[in-house]
Protein backbone atom coordinates (compact mmCIF):
# COMPACT_ATOMS: atom_id res chain seq x y z
CA UNK A 1 0.00 0.00 0.00
CA UNK A 2 0.79 3.67 -0.98
CA UNK A 3 1.27 6.13 1.57
CA UNK A 4 -1.86 7.71 2.33
CA UNK A 5 -0.20 10.59 4.35
CA UNK A 6 0.61 14.08 3.02
CA UNK A 7 4.42 14.37 3.23
CA UNK A 8 3.38 18.34 4.25
CA UNK A 9 1.52 17.14 7.15
CA UNK A 10 3.99 14.10 8.16
CA UNK A 11 6.52 17.03 8.82
CA UNK A 12 4.73 19.19 10.77
CA UNK A 13 5.70 19.31 14.40
CA UNK A 14 2.59 19.07 16.71
CA UNK A 15 1.80 21.83 19.18
CA UNK A 16 4.75 22.77 21.79
CA UNK A 17 2.14 24.26 24.02
CA UNK A 18 0.03 21.21 24.68
CA UNK A 19 2.69 18.37 25.34
CA UNK A 20 3.37 19.70 28.92
CA UNK A 21 -0.65 20.86 29.73
CA UNK A 22 -1.48 17.83 29.13
CA UNK A 23 1.14 15.92 31.28
CA UNK A 24 -0.20 17.82 34.00
CA UNK A 25 -3.61 17.29 33.74
CA UNK A 26 -3.33 13.51 35.23
CA UNK A 27 -0.47 15.00 37.93
CA UNK A 28 -1.70 15.46 41.56
CA UNK A 29 -1.19 19.41 42.70
CA UNK A 30 0.27 19.91 39.67
CA UNK A 31 -0.18 24.01 38.80
CA UNK A 32 -0.30 24.84 35.08
CA UNK A 33 0.62 28.43 33.40
CA UNK A 34 0.90 27.16 30.32
CA UNK A 35 -2.09 27.69 28.58
CA UNK A 36 -3.31 31.11 27.41
CA UNK A 37 -7.52 30.90 28.57
CA UNK A 38 -9.00 33.87 30.91
CA UNK A 39 -9.80 32.45 34.38
CA UNK A 40 -12.76 34.36 34.36
CA UNK A 41 -15.96 33.21 33.00
CA UNK A 42 -17.59 34.68 30.57
CA UNK A 43 -19.75 37.56 31.33
CA UNK A 44 -23.15 36.88 32.78
CA UNK A 45 -25.17 39.15 30.30
CA UNK A 46 -22.99 37.54 27.34
CA UNK A 47 -24.02 34.01 28.16
CA UNK A 48 -27.56 35.00 28.78
CA UNK A 49 -27.93 36.34 25.34
CA UNK A 50 -26.47 32.90 24.27
CA UNK A 51 -29.20 30.81 26.79
CA UNK A 52 -32.12 33.03 25.23
CA UNK A 53 -30.64 32.20 21.43
CA UNK A 54 -31.21 28.90 21.95
CA UNK A 55 -34.99 29.57 24.03
CA UNK A 56 -35.46 31.31 21.16
CA UNK A 57 -35.01 28.20 18.54
CA UNK A 58 -31.79 30.51 17.35
CA UNK A 59 -30.08 26.94 16.29
CA UNK A 60 -30.43 27.11 11.98
CA UNK A 61 -27.07 28.64 9.41
CA UNK A 62 -26.77 31.82 9.41
CA UNK A 63 -24.99 33.41 6.01
CA UNK A 64 -21.84 32.19 4.76
CA UNK A 65 -20.25 35.34 6.08
CA UNK A 66 -21.76 35.62 10.05
CA UNK A 67 -24.70 37.52 11.12
CA UNK A 68 -25.57 41.06 9.39
CA UNK A 69 -26.09 42.41 12.77
CA UNK A 70 -22.82 41.15 14.20
CA UNK A 71 -20.79 42.38 11.72
CA UNK A 72 -22.33 45.68 11.62
CA UNK A 73 -21.56 45.94 15.57
CA UNK A 74 -17.92 44.69 14.44
CA UNK A 75 -17.61 47.55 12.27
CA UNK A 76 -18.84 50.14 14.88
CA UNK A 77 -16.50 48.64 17.57
CA UNK A 78 -13.35 48.50 15.34
CA UNK A 79 -14.55 52.34 14.32
CA UNK A 80 -14.69 53.43 18.29
CA UNK A 81 -11.65 51.54 19.15
CA UNK A 82 -9.56 52.08 16.89
CA UNK A 83 -9.96 53.83 14.00
CA UNK A 84 -10.30 51.31 11.54
CA UNK A 85 -12.93 51.56 8.98
CA UNK A 86 -14.82 48.46 7.03
CA UNK A 87 -18.03 47.66 4.94
CA UNK A 88 -19.80 45.15 6.99
CA UNK A 89 -21.55 43.66 3.84
CA UNK A 90 -18.39 43.11 2.06
CA UNK A 91 -15.43 43.49 3.94
CA UNK A 92 -16.06 41.14 7.46
CA UNK A 93 -16.41 37.60 7.66
CA UNK A 94 -17.09 35.49 11.53
CA UNK A 95 -14.87 32.59 11.74
CA UNK A 96 -14.39 29.93 14.30
CA UNK A 97 -11.84 31.77 16.19
CA UNK A 98 -8.95 33.66 14.95
CA UNK A 99 -7.30 30.80 14.16
CA UNK A 100 -9.42 30.13 11.36
CA UNK A 101 -8.91 33.41 10.07
CA UNK A 102 -5.03 33.09 9.49
CA UNK A 103 -6.35 30.10 8.09
CA UNK A 104 -8.56 31.18 5.03
CA UNK A 105 -6.49 34.58 4.62
CA UNK A 106 -3.11 32.61 3.59
CA UNK A 107 -4.88 30.05 1.85
CA UNK A 108 -6.62 33.03 -0.29
CA UNK A 109 -3.52 35.38 -0.79
CA UNK A 110 -0.57 32.63 -0.85
CA UNK A 111 0.60 30.41 -4.30
CA UNK A 112 3.37 28.01 -4.31
CA UNK A 113 6.63 29.90 -3.49
CA UNK A 114 5.57 32.75 -2.08
CA UNK A 115 7.26 33.84 0.79
CA UNK A 116 5.40 34.83 4.25
CA UNK A 117 7.73 36.49 6.81
CA UNK A 118 6.93 35.23 10.02
CA UNK A 119 8.40 37.37 13.04
CA UNK A 120 9.37 34.90 16.07
CA UNK A 121 8.88 34.05 18.25
CA UNK A 122 5.06 33.99 17.91
CA UNK A 123 1.63 32.17 18.00
CA UNK A 124 2.31 28.41 16.63
CA UNK A 125 -0.28 28.35 13.85
CA UNK A 126 1.26 30.62 11.66
CA UNK A 127 3.86 28.23 10.40
CA UNK A 128 2.26 25.19 9.64
CA UNK A 129 -0.61 27.46 8.01
CA UNK A 130 1.72 28.66 5.74
CA UNK A 131 3.35 25.30 4.82
CA UNK A 132 -0.01 24.04 3.94
CA UNK A 133 -0.20 26.30 1.32
CA UNK A 134 2.97 25.53 -0.51
CA UNK A 135 4.59 28.87 0.92
CA UNK A 136 7.61 29.80 1.67
CA UNK A 137 7.69 30.47 5.45
CA UNK A 138 10.81 33.17 6.34
CA UNK A 139 11.70 33.51 9.79
CA UNK A 140 12.22 36.98 11.32
CA UNK A 141 13.87 36.37 14.72
CA UNK A 142 12.62 39.07 17.28
CA UNK A 143 15.25 40.03 19.76
CA UNK A 144 15.07 40.67 23.71
CA UNK A 145 17.65 43.66 23.00
CA UNK A 146 14.72 45.27 20.74
CA UNK A 147 11.91 44.47 23.15
CA UNK A 148 11.05 42.17 20.58
CA UNK A 149 9.49 44.37 18.60
CA UNK A 150 10.00 44.17 14.56
CA UNK A 151 12.18 47.26 13.84
CA UNK A 152 12.52 48.25 10.29
CA UNK A 153 16.01 47.15 9.95
CA UNK A 154 14.83 43.45 10.71
CA UNK A 155 11.99 43.53 8.48
CA UNK A 156 14.00 44.72 5.53
CA UNK A 157 16.55 42.33 5.82
CA UNK A 158 14.11 39.60 5.17
CA UNK A 159 12.39 40.46 2.32
CA UNK A 160 13.08 39.30 -0.94
CA UNK A 161 11.77 39.48 -4.27
CA UNK A 162 9.38 36.41 -3.87
CA UNK A 163 7.94 38.27 -0.33
CA UNK A 164 4.19 38.64 -0.91
CA UNK A 165 2.47 38.41 2.94
CA UNK A 166 4.51 39.49 6.39
CA UNK A 167 2.17 38.00 9.64
CA UNK A 168 2.36 40.58 12.28
CA UNK A 169 1.28 39.26 15.85
CA UNK A 170 0.99 41.64 17.91
CA UNK A 171 0.27 42.26 20.83
CA UNK A 172 2.31 39.56 20.75
CA UNK A 173 1.87 36.01 22.19
CA UNK A 174 4.60 34.76 23.66
CA UNK A 175 6.18 37.73 24.48
CA UNK A 176 3.65 40.06 25.89
CA UNK A 177 5.60 42.83 23.09
CA UNK A 178 3.86 45.29 21.25
CA UNK A 179 4.26 47.61 18.69
CA UNK A 180 3.58 51.41 19.19
CA UNK A 181 2.60 53.87 16.36
CA UNK A 182 6.12 55.18 15.43
CA UNK A 183 7.53 51.48 14.73
CA UNK A 184 4.33 50.57 13.24
CA UNK A 185 4.23 53.71 10.73
CA UNK A 186 7.84 52.57 9.59
CA UNK A 187 6.72 48.91 8.97
CA UNK A 188 3.64 50.27 7.20
CA UNK A 189 5.96 52.58 4.85
CA UNK A 190 8.32 49.84 3.92
CA UNK A 191 4.97 46.85 2.89
CA UNK A 192 4.00 49.66 1.13
CA UNK A 193 7.02 50.27 -0.92
CA UNK A 194 8.48 46.75 -1.36
CA UNK A 195 4.24 45.81 -2.22
CA UNK A 196 3.64 43.96 0.45
CA UNK A 197 0.66 42.38 2.44
CA UNK A 198 -0.42 42.58 5.89
CA UNK A 199 -2.35 39.98 8.23
CA UNK A 200 -2.29 41.51 11.28
CA UNK A 201 -2.98 39.35 14.50
CA UNK A 202 -4.89 41.71 17.26
CA UNK A 203 -6.40 39.15 19.00
CA UNK A 204 -4.75 40.77 22.22
CA UNK A 205 -5.72 44.31 20.33
CA UNK A 206 -7.50 45.42 24.57
CA UNK A 207 -4.87 43.76 26.22
CA UNK A 208 -2.46 46.65 26.09
CA UNK A 209 -1.69 48.23 29.02
CA UNK A 210 0.53 51.62 27.96
CA UNK A 211 -2.23 52.98 26.02
CA UNK A 212 -4.64 51.89 23.69
CA UNK A 213 -3.63 49.07 21.07
CA UNK A 214 -2.82 50.84 17.09
CA UNK A 215 -4.01 49.11 14.38
CA UNK A 216 -1.52 48.83 11.09
CA UNK A 217 -4.92 49.07 9.22
CA UNK A 218 -5.06 52.94 10.68
CA UNK A 219 -1.78 54.09 8.69
CA UNK A 220 -1.85 55.71 5.17
CA UNK A 221 -1.89 52.80 2.06
CA UNK A 222 -2.58 50.00 4.64
CA UNK A 223 -6.45 48.99 4.45
CA UNK A 224 -5.95 47.79 0.73
CA UNK A 225 -3.15 45.26 1.89
CA UNK A 226 -4.14 44.52 5.47
CA UNK A 227 -6.06 41.68 6.67
CA UNK A 228 -7.25 42.68 10.06
CA UNK A 229 -7.49 39.63 12.06
CA UNK A 230 -9.67 39.57 16.07
CA UNK A 231 -12.45 37.79 17.79
CA UNK A 232 -13.76 37.26 21.19
CA UNK A 233 -11.86 34.70 23.13
CA UNK A 234 -9.32 36.80 24.94
CA UNK A 235 -11.16 40.40 26.14
CA UNK A 236 -14.54 38.70 26.70
CA UNK A 237 -13.16 35.57 28.39
CA UNK A 238 -14.74 33.87 25.33
CA UNK A 239 -12.63 30.87 24.24
CA UNK A 240 -15.28 28.18 23.98
CA UNK A 241 -17.59 30.18 22.30
CA UNK A 242 -15.22 29.66 19.23
CA UNK A 243 -15.70 33.13 17.34
CA UNK A 244 -13.50 35.32 15.60
CA UNK A 245 -13.40 37.72 12.80
CA UNK A 246 -11.70 39.15 9.72
CA UNK A 247 -11.42 42.51 8.10
CA UNK A 248 -10.31 42.75 4.54
CA UNK A 249 -10.34 44.30 1.26
CA UNK A 250 -13.16 42.93 -0.75
CA UNK A 251 -10.95 41.21 -3.56
CA UNK A 252 -9.48 39.67 -0.73
CA UNK A 253 -12.77 39.29 1.51
CA UNK A 254 -14.57 37.37 -1.69
CA UNK A 255 -12.12 34.68 -1.82
CA UNK A 256 -11.41 33.99 2.33
CA UNK A 257 -15.37 33.73 1.94
CA UNK A 258 -15.58 31.17 -0.88
CA UNK A 259 -12.98 29.22 1.38
CA UNK A 260 -15.36 29.36 5.12
CA UNK A 261 -18.26 28.21 2.49
CA UNK A 262 -16.57 24.80 1.61
CA UNK A 263 -14.90 24.17 4.95
CA UNK A 264 -16.88 25.56 7.65
CA UNK A 265 -20.11 26.88 5.87
CA UNK A 266 -20.64 29.21 9.47
CA UNK A 267 -19.51 29.97 12.84
CA UNK A 268 -21.76 28.73 15.46
CA UNK A 269 -24.92 30.27 15.62
CA UNK A 270 -25.93 30.72 19.03
CA UNK A 271 -22.37 32.58 19.83
CA UNK A 272 -22.63 35.18 16.81
CA UNK A 273 -25.58 36.01 18.70
CA UNK A 274 -23.84 36.39 22.08
CA UNK A 275 -20.89 38.40 20.81
CA UNK A 276 -23.65 40.80 19.45
CA UNK A 277 -23.88 41.00 23.59
CA UNK A 278 -20.68 41.65 24.25
CA UNK A 279 -19.65 44.21 21.69
CA UNK A 280 -22.96 46.63 22.73
CA UNK A 281 -22.65 46.21 26.51
CA UNK A 282 -19.40 44.65 27.57
CA UNK A 283 -16.53 47.78 27.56
CA UNK A 284 -16.99 47.47 31.55
CA UNK A 285 -16.04 44.04 31.50
CA UNK A 286 -13.22 44.05 29.15
CA UNK A 287 -12.15 46.96 31.21
CA UNK A 288 -12.48 44.99 34.69
CA UNK A 289 -10.05 42.11 33.28
CA UNK A 290 -7.48 43.86 31.95
CA UNK A 291 -7.35 46.05 34.83
CA UNK A 292 -6.70 42.71 36.90
CA UNK A 293 -4.43 41.69 34.00
CA UNK A 294 -2.21 44.67 34.86
CA UNK A 295 -1.93 43.93 38.53
CA UNK A 296 -0.90 40.42 37.58
CA UNK A 297 1.30 41.28 34.89
CA UNK A 298 3.15 44.08 37.31
CA UNK A 299 3.29 41.14 39.72
CA UNK A 300 5.24 38.72 37.59
CA UNK A 301 7.88 41.08 36.11
CA UNK A 302 8.75 42.54 39.53
CA UNK A 303 9.00 39.01 41.45
CA UNK A 304 11.18 37.15 38.80
CA UNK A 305 13.37 40.60 38.21
CA UNK A 306 13.68 40.10 42.23
CA UNK A 307 14.52 36.57 41.98
CA UNK A 308 17.44 37.60 39.58
CA UNK A 309 15.44 36.08 36.39
CA UNK A 310 15.60 38.65 33.73
CA UNK A 311 11.98 39.55 32.61
CA UNK A 312 11.63 42.25 30.39
CA UNK A 313 8.62 44.60 30.39
CA UNK A 314 5.87 43.00 28.60
CA UNK A 315 2.79 45.43 27.63
CA UNK A 316 -0.16 43.26 26.33
CA UNK A 317 -1.86 40.31 25.85
CA UNK A 318 -1.34 38.27 29.49
CA UNK A 319 2.27 36.68 28.95
CA UNK A 320 5.62 37.33 30.20
CA UNK A 321 8.85 35.42 28.67
CA UNK A 322 11.43 35.46 31.68
CA UNK A 323 15.04 34.56 30.41
CA UNK A 324 16.45 31.38 32.00
CA UNK A 325 19.61 31.33 29.82
CA UNK A 326 21.78 32.22 32.73
CA UNK A 327 20.86 28.23 34.80
CA UNK A 328 22.66 26.33 31.96
CA UNK A 329 19.82 24.61 30.76
CA UNK A 330 17.31 24.48 27.31
CA UNK A 331 14.15 25.70 27.72
CA UNK A 332 12.67 22.55 27.15
CA UNK A 333 15.12 20.93 30.50
CA UNK A 334 14.60 23.71 32.27
CA UNK A 335 10.46 23.12 32.13
CA UNK A 336 10.67 19.48 32.13
CA UNK A 337 12.60 19.26 35.28
CA UNK A 338 10.58 22.27 36.98
CA UNK A 339 7.26 20.07 35.99
CA UNK A 340 8.93 16.68 37.35
CA UNK A 341 10.26 18.71 40.63
CA UNK A 342 8.14 21.13 41.78
CA UNK A 343 4.81 19.97 39.93
CA UNK A 344 4.89 23.57 37.41
CA UNK A 345 3.86 23.63 34.04
CA UNK A 346 4.96 25.81 31.63
CA UNK A 347 5.73 26.28 27.92
CA UNK A 348 9.36 26.42 26.65
CA UNK A 349 10.20 29.48 24.65
CA UNK A 350 10.96 27.20 21.52
CA UNK A 351 7.38 25.87 21.19
CA UNK A 352 6.94 29.13 19.75
CA UNK A 353 10.01 29.05 17.36
CA UNK A 354 13.70 28.11 17.49
CA UNK A 355 14.64 31.79 18.75
CA UNK A 356 12.40 31.02 21.62
CA UNK A 357 15.79 29.07 23.28
CA UNK A 358 16.74 30.37 26.73
CA UNK A 359 12.99 32.00 27.66
CA UNK A 360 9.68 30.71 29.09
CA UNK A 361 6.32 31.61 27.93
CA UNK A 362 4.12 32.00 31.47
CA UNK A 363 0.42 32.84 31.02
CA UNK A 364 -0.68 34.89 33.90
CA UNK A 365 -4.04 34.19 32.72
CA UNK A 366 -4.49 33.13 36.59
CA UNK A 367 -5.87 33.52 40.03
CA UNK A 368 -3.36 35.51 42.07
CA UNK A 369 -3.44 33.09 44.37
CA UNK A 370 -1.97 30.62 42.04
CA UNK A 371 0.70 32.49 40.50
CA UNK A 372 2.15 33.17 44.21
CA UNK A 373 2.07 29.79 44.24
CA UNK A 374 3.60 29.09 41.11
CA UNK A 375 6.21 31.71 41.75
CA UNK A 376 6.91 30.10 44.68
CA UNK A 377 8.06 26.86 43.44
CA UNK A 378 10.14 28.40 40.89
CA UNK A 379 11.88 30.05 43.40
CA UNK A 380 12.43 27.14 45.56
CA UNK A 381 13.56 25.39 42.37
CA UNK A 382 15.95 27.85 40.97
CA UNK A 383 17.27 28.18 44.64
CA UNK A 384 18.06 24.01 44.85
CA UNK A 385 19.42 23.83 41.12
Amino acid sequence: MRDPLSEVVKEMKPSGIRKFFDIVTEMKDAISLGVGEPDFATPWHVREEGIHALERGRTVYTSNSGLMELREEICKYLARRFNVHYDHKKEVIITVGGSEAIDIALRAMVNPGDEVIIPQPSYVSYLPCVQLTYGVPVICELKEEDNFKLTKELLLSCITDKTKVLILPFPNNPTGAIMEREYLEEIAKICVEKDIFVISDEIYAELSYNGTHVSIAEMEGMKERTVLINGFSKAYAMTGWRLGYACAPEKIMAQMTKIHQFAIMCAPTVSQYAAIEALRNGDDDVEEMRKSYDQRRKYLIKTFNEMGIECFEAAGAFYVFPNIKKFGMTSDEFATKLLEKEKLAVVPGTAFGDCGEGFLRISYAYSMEQLKEALSRIKHFIECL
